[in-house]
């Protein structure tokens, strides 16, 4: 029985009430009961609006629901849908021309581009590997995966292998920081002379690249670079294994990677009670104090790692500069759907999740804001949230008031929470610039998101007929029309120079080749961030922001305007060549629910709220609720339009789950489904496809929580 203890009209979880009183409140000079009774007022307040937004949801989609069904046999008439959507209020007016006036935004996030990680923050581990990814080996990254096109032998080091990724890395330095009539191929001397970097002699052709180093300017023990605003850092040791063989004594070369990244208390964790909760609170509290540490065993022995210092550095001048030595910050909340049992209001129900992120996590903040000394998360003085799964303009305001309610609750200046916009529902896409308006003075991040994007898509759109195949959905003119069309708003509402605009995740965190082959398309699409699976990921795809300088796309994007507009985003990417086999369907079919099942078991039955999970295929794949949402909803609109039929897809469950089973059979807590089929976690991916169309909106969480909870409630 949870136990609970009674503060302002809430009954808070003894174990959350003591984790607020005795860890987070100490140091930030808010008094417990103020803080109580404004958390109180905003729950009694903000929860009733929060369950009318959550009808005004509903009401649209049974109305989106009615008019496909009347249009069954005619022809899709896409002005017709149209005026349709603008007529039910789901389609708005754009409003007249404005920039967004977000100020005291740090500049990783306003001004220079880089990669960005999603970490569970229920992960110590993970949550200080994301933070301490501003910096990675890029010896490390190309030796390490198959970036160079296979993979490192097994065994000790390969010289052959780490001359290759040598040349490499010269041939990086060489397009970057170019010498005036010199390779780095061919240097044997980095030195400093009146304030200038010279290899043996000759400068860079752009000298303002240099920005400082370590040890005798006359044999330094590393040089730094800037190029498109991200540093790298030459590291020169001759008693390196590597370095003593260099004939410069090069031992590594570290570049800027994860310039920020979001500490995720949505997607990627499994947290549906107070013992969940206030293990995702107390590690993001451990980062804003800067204290959160975590044992580990490598090679044998016992290592703590913590969040790493600032670098400081000599100037050219001979001044001393400090680098910061980690990533910024976000901290994404849940959305406005789900509510906790972890809190009850004075009327006994849960109270809604989003409401305690954002009073909880803000104040877990605050010891950043408050710190006198010593390396901060944001020097600008701001906290960063990312919002997610917010339907429209009405939506986005709503969050906003709820933030500037607990600026005023905590002490906080206006709009000292900067919000991170998710473009991922489509009622946001087609008002996206309405959007940005409602928030236009904490705006400091957009983002596409396709995998809950498609999801929307499918269940929004569950009527209008069967869905096409999953790969050929991909292929669909509205997905560009998504991703242009976002890049564009964006910089027309202001964004250049003031906040992010991200692009998704590189979901294959094995296949490092070809993610450096296809992802330069973000930055070049004039994305100043995108989404990346692992620090070593993040070292890599940084290669991309020092090919693409996209300050310079966004200026020349600006002048063109849209490239595409709201009419290309309504078009359905539904089936229209339908004469499938029977052997296509079921094999789309059981892809799905291999899917959903590889996923929802470690969900469920070991509370994994985001894994690399493989595929019908064994290749790894990024899994979290986003793609375990298309595949359901995907399910769901076959069953629905007779494509296949329920038997049909029992079968192939069961088929799958027995295939997932082999494929986890090496996973200790693992917990096998066949041959009974009769457990918590088979059954809550049962739920999901089976009574998918009914899920608000075809979230997950509603049947993984509830399924999740069954389980811990039996022990």
């Amino acid at each position: 029985m949870t136990q609970r203890t009674s503060r302002d009209g809430l009954q808070v979880d003894e174990a959350l009430a003591a984790f607020i009183e005795e860890q987070a409140l100490p140091g930030t000079g808010i008094d417990s009961h103020a803080f109580w009774a404004g958390f109180s007022g905003l729950v009694h307040e903000f929860g009733p609006r929060n369950r009318a937004l959550l009808a005004r949801r509903a009401e649209l989609q049974h109305q989106i629901d009615q008019w496909h069904i009347s249009q069954r046999n005619h022809p899709h008439d896409r002005q017709s849908y149209k005026t349709f959507l603008e007529e039910i209020g789901y389609l708005l007016p754009e409003v007249a021309p404005f920039q967004i006036e977000t100020a005291n935004v740090d500049p990783e996030i306003a001004q220079v581009a880089g990669p960005q990680l999603v970490v569970p923050i229920t992960n110590a581990r993970y949550a200080l590997n994301a933070a301490n990814a501003r910096w990675g080996s890029l010896y490390d990254a190309l030796y390490g995966t198959d970036a160079m096109g296979s993979l490192p032998p097994a065994g000790g080091y390969e010289q052959g292998r780490g001359a290759r990724v040598v040349a490499r890395v010269r041939v990086f330095l060489d397009a970057a920081f170019p010498l005036a009539g010199h390779s780095h191929a061919d240097a044997r001397l980095y030195h400093i002379r009146d304030g200038a970097l010279l290899v043996d002699g000759k400068p860079l052709e752009d000298p303002t690249k240099f920005v400082g180093y370590r040890g005798d300017r006359r044999a330094p023990d590393a040089v730094f670079l800037v190029n498109n605003g991200l540093h790298v850092e030459l590291v020169f040791n001759r008693a390196h294994f590597i370095g003593g063989r260099d004939q410069a004594c090069l031992a590594d070369v570290r570049v800027e990677s994860a310039l920020s990244a979001i500490m995720d208390c949505e997607d990627s964790v499994a947290c549906v009670d107070a013992e969940d909760k206030v293990l995702a609170y107390a590690n993001w509290l451990g980062l804003m104090q800067g204290d959160l540490s975590t044992d580990l065993q490598k090679g044998g022995q016992t290592v703590t790692r913590r969040l790493n210092p600032d670098i400081p550095i000599t100037a050219p001048d001979g001044s001393e500069k400090w680098l910061k030595g980690r990533a910024l910050l976000w901290v994404r909340n849940v959305g406005h759907l789900m509510t906790n049992p972890a809190i009850l209001d004075r009327d006994g129900a849960e109270v809604f999740e989003g409401l305690m992120d954002a009073m909880i996590t803000t104040l877990c903040a605050l010891h950043d804001l408050r710190k006198s000394d010593g390396p901060r998360n944001s020097a600008q003085g701001s906290v960063y949230i990312v919002k997610p799964k917010m339907h429209g303009p009405e939506e986005v305001a709503f969050a906003n008031e709820i933030f500037a309610r607990v600026e005023q609750v905590l002490g906080l200046a206006p709009n000292t929470i900067k919000m991170g916009v998710m473009d991922e529902e489509r009622r946001t896409s087609v008002n996206l610039q309405q959007c940005i308006h409602a928030a236009r003075r904490r705006v400091a991040f957009i983002n596409t998101g396709f995998l809950d994007r498609t999801g929307d898509e499918i269940h929004t759109s569950m009527e209008a007929g069967p869905f096409s195949r999953k790969d050929f959905i991909k292929r669909k003119g509205w997905i560009k029309a998504y991703e242009d069309r976002n890049v564009d708003i964006g910089l027309e509402c202001g964004l250049m120079g003031r906040a992010q605009i991200g692009k998704g995740m590189w979901a294959m965190p094995d296949q490092m080749a070809a993610m450096l082959e296809a992802k330069i398309e973000h930055p070049k699409s004039g994305a100043n961030t995108a989404w990346v699976p692992s620090p070593t990921a993040a070292t890599l795809h940084a290669l991309h922001y020092h090919q693409v300088n996209v300050r310079a796309v966004q200026e020349k994007l600006a002048k063109g305007g849209r490239r595409a507009h709201v009419e290309a985003l309504l078009d359905i990417p539904l089936a229209s060549f339908r004469k499938w086999s029977s052997e296509q369907i079921i094999r789309e079919v059981e892809n799905n629910a291999q899917g959903i099942l590889g996923y929802v078991v470690r969900w469920v039955d070991q509370g994994v709220g985001c894994s690399k999970v493989p595929d019908i295929n064994d290749v790894g794949l990024m899994e979290d609720r986003a793609t375990c949402r298309i595949s359901s909803q995907h399910i769901a609109n076959w069953l629905h339009h007779g494509i296949v039929s329920e038997a049909e897809v029992m079968d192939a469950m069961q088929r799958m789950a027995e295939v997932v089973d082999r494929q986890n059979a090496a996973d200790a807590p693992y917990r096998p489904m066949a041959p009974g089929f009769d457990g918590v976690a088979f059954q809550a991916a049962c739920d999901l496809v089976f009574k998918g169309r009914a899920q608000p909106s075809g979230y997950t969480e509603p049947v993984l929580h509830a399924r999740r909870l069954e389980l811990k409630a039996r022990g």
